[in-house]
């Protein structure tokens, strides 16, 4: 396997971002590869927010991972800053190689160098697999998510 760079996500990465996106039971219901104008769109506004971190991961010059980091100071834990880690997504053909683990890892090291005191992420509770994941990075279910439509 090739080296891999993890960075900042550009235009032309969409295609990619979206198609691993969309390759799962849940994504396939709520993305829509066939027409990217919103996804360029929130790109750009991801892409103007420092507290918003888009990466990808490449290998070979192709866009294999992705995750986004979002960086929140806040007022509670004494003015603790959190990170919430999203979106992670992991090309088909290199699941089970290790990329994961990688992403997560730059995301906590970009997290302490963001000085943060918390690292969440949260997963869709049918991602049995995910949690397993997660679990072995150290992280714990500790929350009841909720979500409102809007």
């Amino acid at each position: 396997m090739g080296e891999l760079d993890i960075r900042p996500a550009v235009a032309g990465d969409v295609p990619a971002i979206v198609a691993m996106l969309a390759d799962d039971p849940l994504g396939a219901q709520r993305e829509s590869p066939d027409d990217l104008t919103p996804y360029l769109h929130a790109l750009k506004r991801v892409s103007s927010d420092p507290n918003q971190h888009l990466v990808v991961a490449v290998r070979d010059g192709r866009v294999v991972g992705t995750l986004q980091l979002t960086i929140i100071p806040g007022l509670s834990r004494m003015g603790a800053t959190r990170s919430i880690i999203e979106a992670v997504r992991i090309h088909a053909d290199e699941r089970g190689s290790g990329l994961g683990t990688q992403l997560i890892e730059w995301a906590v090291d970009e997290s302490r160098r963001h000085d943060c005191q918390l690292v969440q992420l949260t997963s869709d509770a049918t991602r049995t697999d995910a949690h397993r994941f997660y679990e072995r990075l150290g992280f714990q279910a500790s929350h009841v998510g909720f979500k409102r439509q809007l």
